[in-house]
């Protein structure tokens, strides 16, 4: 429970420390006191979304700090991750705000981020404000609520994860049809490129050879001509191979009488000889090789030119030819077999969509049984809010298939009838504004008895009732709060003196600024607050002695 609120430079609030106990704890003041405020801090402090406006004039920073004693067993101290606290030891949220927006959380001194502040936050205190009464009204938080009441938030994450598998069979699906469609509207085209390309049958690494062998096709007639002018002056003239000969035959016939120094001249000559002879061969052979047949250039030429046709028209290089030609093949087929590969995914996503429909009808299955518990939980309540004729209906209907979600195809929406044999409608159309508010503290109760938050706040729930039905609506948040710790802030002496404990929210003047400040009424002082509640501004006597009445009573 809510054991202590630390508040400092919060709007008109300067310095306020509150202590609280267990039961039915009632707030009240006039319009305007800074009830609101008071509500305010504490939300600011259990996590919610920080504004600057909140500080107090002519400061630089507000703070709020929520103390609170829990049971060891109560589920916050599993999600507190890496802080340390030990279970069952005093939890304490502090919420810093500048005046510049920012703002730094921390549990039991420990820092924090805002996020997890306010999960732990939704697990201590629950605020139930003109806002949630908004919320109940409004059909399309009906579901969540049902969900909250039956605990179904596992079942809701198991359809969750199916309805995801089944969002992702479909969208693959619809989109290999889309792709096999346009497929087939290209597949004449495929078969086109993927002819011609076969028919041309581009090689890895063939432009190269083909440009080296043009090459020597379109220089041979020059190479030839080399070869021949070198033999001819090798060889005319009597060639250089007879004068070799000539001087070898010179130098034999003087070599005995040179003593040996005539040897080396021997064997150059020699050797010349050899190395032309061995030249005239290689010239000969190499002529003989050179290709010189023109239609064999006109062929090379003919392949290279279709070869970089073809890389032109397709926009890329001469060698991702080859690469082309097996990805237009690979497309081509898949449209072949795009038929299978169709019947394929249907399948799974007919599998999934077994499955999601499965746990969506278990769910849904839960769903209304826990909507026939939940409305005889709020028909117990009506009768001593003084609506015993009235009915309430959780009704739940499957929604179309273009409407299911990851929450299941359950439509949730509360429905009521005031009076008998009346047919049964929105909350909103059917209810008054007395009878809207005792069917919002109805639910709430249901609600909130369906919670784990050891701590219930209700914003002027009484709000347009008062008489024996306040009486009813005091009556019902006191023996609620037998099992949890409750705050009301309320205008109705009724259910004022329902409480087990009472603050007095006031605004004063205070050395030239407005502050609201808070205290605890002892008996004589709870008396006449109650009072001045029942007669206004003027306090009789009869007015005190209703209040002693209310009190006791």
């Amino acid at each position: 429970m809510l054991e202590k609120l630390s508040i400092r430079n919060i709007v008109l609030i300067d310095k306020l420390d509150l202590s609280f106990e267990r039961g039915l704890c009632v707030l009240t003041g006039e319009t305007g006191a800074g009830k609101s405020i008071l509500l305010d801090s504490l939300a600011l402090a259990l996590g919610v979304r920080a504004d600057a406006g909140l500080v107090r004039a002519g400061t630089d920073q507000g703070s709020v700090t929520a103390e609170f004693s829990l049971i060891p067993s109560h589920p916050v101290f599993s999600s507190l991750g890496d802080i340390d606290v030990e279970p069952g030891e005093p939890l304490i949220l502090r919420r810093m705000l500048g005046s510049d927006g920012r703002s730094r959380a921390s549990i039991n001194d420990q820092a924090v981020s805002a996020g997890l502040l306010r999960n732990v936050g939704e697990t201590l205190v629950e605020i139930h404000g003109q806002n949630a009464e908004r919320g109940l009204l409004d059909a399309r938080g009906h579901r969540a609520l049902l969900d909250q009441y039956a605990r179904l938030e596992k079942e809701v994450i198991v359809v969750g994860r199916h309805y995801e598998t089944l969002q992702k069979a479909n969208e693959k699906l619809e989109r290999a049809v889309r792709e096999i469609e346009q497929a087939r509207v290209d597949e004449e085209y495929l078969r086109h490129i993927v002819e011609e390309l076969s028919e041309l049958a581009p090689e890895e690494g063939e432009e190269e050879a083909l440009a080296v062998h043009r090459s020597n096709l379109m220089h041979a007639e020059k190479i030839a001509e080399a070869l021949r002018d070198a033999e001819k002056a090798l060889t005319e003239h009597g060639g250089v191979e007879n004068r070799i000969r000539s001087a070898t035959r010179a130098v034999e016939r003087v070599i005995e009488k040179a003593s040996g120094k005539l040897d080396p001249v021997l064997e150059s000559l020699e050797r010349a000889a050899i190395e032309m002879a061995e030249a005239q061969g290689v010239i000969n052979s190499v002529a003989g090789d050179l290709d010189m047949d023109p239609v064999g250039l006109e062929v090379v030429e003919e392949r290279l030119f279709a070869l970089r046709a073809a890389a032109r028209k397709h926009k890329c290089e001469v060698s991702a030819l080859p690469k082309l030609l097996e990805s237009f093949v690979a497309r081509l087929k898949a449209v072949e077999e795009g038929d299978r590969e169709i019947e394929s995914l249907r399948a799974a996503a007919a599998e999934a969509r077994k499955k999601y429909v499965a746990a969506a009808s278990a769910l849904s299955q839960k769903r209304k049984a826990a909507a026939l518990d939940m409305d005889r939980a709020v028909m117990a309540e009506l009768e001593p809010l003084k609506l015993g004729a009235a009915t309430f209906t959780t009704d739940v209907s499957e929604l179309p298939d273009e409407n299911w979600g990851s929450h299941g195809f359950d439509k949730v929406a509360f429905l009521i009838s005031t009076n008998p044999g009346s047919a049964a409608g929105p909350l909103i159309k059917i209810a008054s504004g007395g009878e809207l508010s005792r069917f919002m503290l109805a639910l709430k109760v249901v609600l909130a008895q369906a919670g784990s938050a050891p701590t219930l706040i209700f914003d002027e729930v009484d709000r347009g009732v008062g008489g024996a039905t306040a009486d009813a609506v005091g009556d019902r948040l006191r023996r609620l709060a037998e099992d949890l710790q409750v705050l009301v802030v309320t205008h109705s002496p009724q259910v004022a003196a329902a409480g087990e404990a009472h603050w007095n929210i006031r605004k004063s003047e205070v050395n030239n600024a407005t502050v609201t400040s808070v205290d605890r009424l002892d008996q004589e002082e709870r008396t006449e607050e109650i009072a001045r509640m029942l007669s206004g501004a003027s306090i009789t006597e009869e007015a005190r002695a209703a209040a002693l009445s209310l009190i006791e009573g």
